[in-house]
């Protein structure tokens, strides 16, 4: 992602992420054991860190930008992610063997325990009641996201407006903590990861290995109700029959093409990075925040 990569020249943005990776590097370590080594694992497989550059840019001016609050929620991210191969019987996390498949589910689930606590552990530690609170907040919300998705399964007849919800809650939430533990705009974390979540979505879809190292298709062969499926789910009745759990999967993703479901769900990712452009009012990084809502609805992984 170009962009994304082009953000990094942001003044004193090189030295905040040197730093950060560091800190995650340590709070990861702290503890030594199997846990500690497969949270070690989720750190070196890498990741765009996101959410801790959501928290640099939306710093006000004269804010030094915390490096604690990158820390915890890109811990809090890296624990969902675990957990949710687990859930999903994930093989590859970008590009990898998921935690669990490498070291089995009883150590993925306690590594993935791990990070959360260690996530709020460093956060707890500045004695700020405030942030731990929406942090803690973020987290709740990450998981009611997935217990709907888990209700959602195999669903074509999901509405639009509930698989929007689960993206506020799975993706969204999280931004937005980033952003308000930063001080800034918690509205513009909110909609810049619904159309994040969406692009991803799109990826997943369109035949390109998306952020997470899956092989596209994914969603469809466990049955998630994306915007792009449910879509091309009212136009086609095959690939209905194939989101129902059926087991004709072959050329599927053809046919989500064909519906023009992609097309139609770009639209509504770029309408919500237009949204998040909106929320922006004079930040010190105004800039590199609207670059941001470019660069999240235009990468290809």
């Amino acid at each position: 992602m170009t962009a994304l990569a082009e953000l990094c020249e942001a003044p004193g943005l090189e030295a905040y992420l040197a730093d950060l990776e560091d800190r995650l590097d340590h709070a990861v370590g702290t503890y030594r054991g199997i846990v500690s080594e497969v949270g070690g694992e989720a750190l070196a497989a890498g990741g765009k860190r996101l959410r801790p550059l959501l928290v640099y840019l939306s710093g006000p001016r004269g804010a030094e930008a915390s490096v604690v609050a990158g820390v915890a929620v890109e811990l809090v991210h890296l624990a969902t992610l675990m957990h949710d191969d687990l859930i999903d019987g994930a093989q590859l996390r970008r590009g990898r063997a998921s935690a669990w498949s490498a070291h089995g589910p009883g150590a993925a689930r306690a590594a993935g325990d791990y990070l959360f606590a260690r996530a709020f552990a460093e956060l707890s530690a500045t004695g700020d009641a405030r942030s731990v609170a929406i942090l803690a907040n973020a987290t709740l919300c990450l998981a009611r996201g997935e217990a709907m998705q888990r209700l959602q399964r195999f669903d074509p007849d999901t509405a639009v407006d509930a698989y929007l919800k689960r993206c506020r809650l799975k993706t969204g939430k999280l931004f937005e903590a980033a952003c308000t533990l930063a001080g800034g705009a918690g509205a513009f974390g909110l909609a810049l990861g619904v159309a994040f979540q969406i692009t991803d979505d799109i990826l997943d879809c369109s035949g390109v290995t998306i952020e997470t190292g899956k092989i596209a298709g994914t969603d469809l062969r466990e049955g998630t109700p994306t915007l792009p499926l449910l879509l091309a789910a009212q136009r086609d009745d095959a690939v209905r029959a194939a989101l129902a759990g059926g087991a004709q999967l072959e050329g599927a993703l053809l046919r989500v093409a064909s519906t023009g479901a992609l097309e139609e769900s770009r639209e509504v990712a770029l309408a919500y990075a237009r949204s998040a452009r909106a929320c922006l009012n004079g930040e010190l990084h105004h800039d590199e925040l609207e670059a941001l809502t470019y660069a999240v609805v235009n990468r290809e992984r």
